[in-house]
């Protein structure tokens, strides 16, 4: 599994330790990332995905997790998302 965030797509980033004396050794900055269970009302069904935080603020702040898949673009987002928001569409389209 790798250290990426399903969303946004953050990972790791390198650069530099720099001491007092200005020697610098090679470090890395390590997305703040966290598993979560996101609840989809409309799928009946938790969904556990390893988000980084500011991720899981912007689907808090779009309503929810369907809300958060249906107001966003597929072309913004990574292809598990998007097999998840045609699910998604889908059983709203049944529902209906």
């Amino acid at each position: 599994m790798a250290r990426r965030c399903a969303i946004t797509g953050k990972g790791n980033l390198s650069g530099n330790n720099v001491s007092h004396a200005n020697n610098k050794t090679r470090r890395t900055f390590r997305a703040n990332l966290q598993t979560t269970s996101l609840l989809s009302e409309t799928l009946g069904q938790s969904i556990r995905v390893r988000l980084s935080t500011n991720a899981i603020r912007t689907i808090e702040h779009a309503g929810g997790f369907d809300a958060f898949l249906l107001k966003t673009a597929p072309t913004k987002l990574p292809q598990a998302m998007r097999r998840l928001k045609q699910r998604l569409e889908k059983a709203r389209a049944a529902a209906a």
